[in-house]
């Protein structure tokens, strides 16, 4: 699809907004998180985030070399209370988003967080003209899968042997936007 303006207010108002969390709208004095994009000052709360997160982890070192070197990539952190509580990043190809990754720090998880996070994201590619949305996930993370599926990602098909650290197989997810 073509964004000009009237499609592109049709599609932001048609998407689902982010919406707090339940545990923030019980607690309003905590207040929102916000959304901004990463820095390099960042990657020590990032990697720390990342290490606890994955098996395979990202190095700063490839952080980095996204944030310096790679004119495709866009990189967000979630900040909540002063602190780094999430971060994302994908790159935009030809109208589409390809989520490198995502991670909510563990003691924010199960707070809806993340749901509340990647609703941001999925808005600010609307408003830059991006029409898809694509990642992979691991075939054992249901509640991510589910999270997935909840922001209207469908799985389109699977990648044998994916994931390098026990060769699990990914499920492909797509979104349009």
């Amino acid at each position: 699809m073509f964004f000009n303006k009237k499609n592109r207010e049709q599609a932001l108002r048609s998407h689902p907004q982010p919406q707090p969390p339940p545990s923030a709208e019980a607690s309003p004095d905590l207040g929102l998180p916000i959304v901004r994009p990463m820095t390099e000052d960042d990657l020590p709360e990032v990697t720390a985030i990342e290490n606890q997160s994955f098996s395979s982890p990202w190095t700063t070192e490839a952080f980095q070399s996204e944030l310096r070197n790679n004119v495709l990539a866009y990189y967000n952190c979630l900040v909540f209370q002063g602190q780094i509580i999430g971060y994302m990043g994908y790159w935009s190809i030809f109208g589409e988003a390809h989520v490198t990754n995502m991670a909510i720090h563990p003691d924010y998880r199960h707070w809806g967080w993340g749901e509340y996070f990647f609703r941001s994201v999925m808005k600010q590619c609307v408003n830059s003209g991006i029409e898809r949305m694509t990642l992979e996930v691991r075939a054992s993370n249901l509640a991510a899968q589910n999270m997935y599926t909840k922001l209207g990602f469908r799985s389109v098909g699977r990648r044998k042997k994916y994931y390098s650290d026990n060769q699990e197989d990914a499920l492909i997810m797509w979104v349009s936007l």
